[in-house]
């Protein structure tokens, strides 16, 4: 399949206009044709247009046609075969394991809200029937279902170039839900965009869905993002990114006449809370499996172990000189982008020249641009505490060790703590009532607490919450990894007395979809 560095509103595809953004090797700093023009509020009016006009029709799609539509997409991204990962290999700096290891990622996920859209579920149909004998009033007949909605924009996330971009996450439990999508395509992979773009799209008409059920949109700068937020056609918006980025978009989200749900991931620095008989037992162990966990993806994933805090004394100090060893003789990684490798070189700057953070490894230095070196740095709980640049996430392959006085003090660092996307529990059994003490904490602070575990790598099931309090997300309830994640993209409409030709197929009388209502207050079977 061919670039053409063309936007894709609904089934055209279309030049734009704006200054281009281009794809960059990160490892070459070679820039990758074709250039992507932006688009203009033409382009973004034209987009909305179409997704508010296939809103109505495709929410109300079978529930096996939508979940075929899906299935249909992921289809049309393994077809484009090779082309994919090498564009998004060149792109990202990422090797070709990851990449082909994402595409999975990314089909698996929308085949997985395939089946959730089969089982029908999410729609929580309850239905109380009329008691027209009640005394001393009687019922009405009340049925509620939920509905998509409208149309969603999605925001490409810039270190999943396929799970958190154009067909990830977000797109697939939007598209699951019955809503319109419009992508911005991240700056740093327009290819990458485009190629999976085109997949959708192909998988649009294939499937005889209304054209504006998908477009694809370039911009550089906030144009055309903050204009896809605030028309007044968007009904919610899904992003992953940096929280200057995500905190823009969200008060635009919010200015608007109408406020909408806008569901931003935007910073987390994921603690690891290594307990004293853990540490006394297998330190040395545990400090090399961090930095093995820290140095996934050059630490660019949004779940880095980006902190470590525990009790002072010699068995953390064992884990502290496994961990330095292991920092030192891991090799340099080509990051995402120069502005991630920039960001990252500053956020370490930031800590050497803090005063209160002591550099006790680092990395080998790479040879070629954008080679990010792994750090390891060590505070006290007090100089922790008393400043804002230790607090902040330096997004990349560096953490800090925060060495606390006592159970005490470990538990007051712990309250401090910014909300967070993980919290992990590293323990034995002798390590229970620790445990117990810190677990109210984290279950307020974190979004997903884990036990001897590391938290890079998010399992794409049921049960998974990707998300977690401000500034880790915009909005604690919801979660952007598993099935849950169709309910950011819904809400319930109750009908009453309602005659039965008019009710949806959802909750009419002889439930046609053979779903698991809750009627009267009971489960049916």
């Amino acid at each position: 399949m061919n670039l053409t560095g063309e936007m894709l509103i609904g089934q055209q595809a279309v030049k734009g206009s704006r200054d281009p953004i281009q794809g960059i090797n990160p490892a070459t700093n070679e820039r990758l044709d074709p250039s992507y023009p932006g688009g203009t509020q033409t382009e973004v009016d034209r987009a909305c247009e179409l997704a508010w006009n296939a809103f109505d029709s495709y929410r109300e799609t079978s529930l096996e046609d939508r979940a075929k539509f899906l299935e249909t997409v992921a289809d049309e991204i393994e077809a484009i075969g090779d082309p994919l990962i090498e564009r998004a290999v060149a792109e990202s700096g990422l090797p070709q394991g990851r990449i082909q290891g994402e595409r999975g990622r990314t089909c698996g996920q929308l085949r997985l809200f395939a089946k959730t859209v089969r089982a029908g579920e999410w729609l929580d149909v309850r239905i109380d029937p009329a008691l027209p004998d009640r005394q001393p009033m009687p019922r009405v007949d009340l049925r509620q279902r939920h509905i998509a909605l409208g149309p969603v924009v999605v925001f490409g996330a810039s270190n999943f170039p396929l799970a958190f971009s154009v067909a990830g996450g977000d797109t697939a439990s939007a598209l699951a839900a019955g809503c319109p999508v419009i992508v911005k395509a991240h700056g740093a992979h327009p290819g990458t965009s485009e190629l999976v773009g085109r997949a959708i799209q192909a998988a649009v008409k294939k499937c005889g869905l209304p054209e504006g059920v998908f477009s694809l949109m370039y911009g550089s700068g906030r144009e055309v993002g903050t204009a896809l937020v605030t028309d007044p056609r968007i009904k919610a918006a899904g992003f992953t990114g940096s929280r200057s980025g995500g905190l823009a978009l969200w008060k635009a989200a919010q200015s608007r006449p109408e406020p909408i749900p806008f569901y931003a991931e935007m910073s987390s620095i994921n603690p690891v809370f290594p307990l004293p008989a853990a540490l006394k037992a297998r330190g040395e162990e545990m400090g090399k499996a961090f930095v093995g966990s820290l140095n996934m993806g050059a630490g660019q994933f949004c779940t880095n172990p980006g902190l470590v805090i525990a009790i002072k004394g010699p068995e953390l100090d064992a884990f502290v000189n496994a961990a330095s060893e292991a920092v030192k003789g891991s090799a340099a990684q080509t990051m995402l982008t120069p502005g991630i490798f920039d960001a990252y070189e500053n956020g370490v700057s930031t800590l050497a020249g803090s005063g209160k953070a002591k550099e006790v490894a680092r990395g080998q230095k790479g040879e070629g641009p954008n080679q990010c070196q792994t750090g390891l740095f060590v505070a006290t709980a007090q100089d922790f505490l008393g400043s804002d640049a230790l607090q902040e996430e330096v997004f990349g392959s560096t953490s800090l060790v925060v060495e606390c006085a006592d159970a005490a003090e470990l538990k007051q660092v712990a309250e401090h703590l910014e909300g967070q996307l993980t919290a992990t529990l590293q323990m034995d059994d002798a390590d229970l009532e620790a445990a117990k003490a810190l677990l109210p904490i984290l279950e307020r602070k974190a979004g997903r607490v884990m036990v001897n575990g590391w938290p890079t790598g998010v399992e794409v099931c049921d049960a998974m919450v990707h998300g977690g309090p401000f500034p880790a997300t915009s909005d604690s309830r919801t979660t952007s990894v598993g099935t849950a994640a169709i309910f950011r993209f819904l809400r319930p409409v109750c009908y009453q007395d309602l005659p039965d030709a008019l009710r949806p197929e959802a909750i009419k009388q002889d439930n046609p979809l053979k779903l698991r209502r809750l009627v009267d207050g009971k489960r049916e079977a």
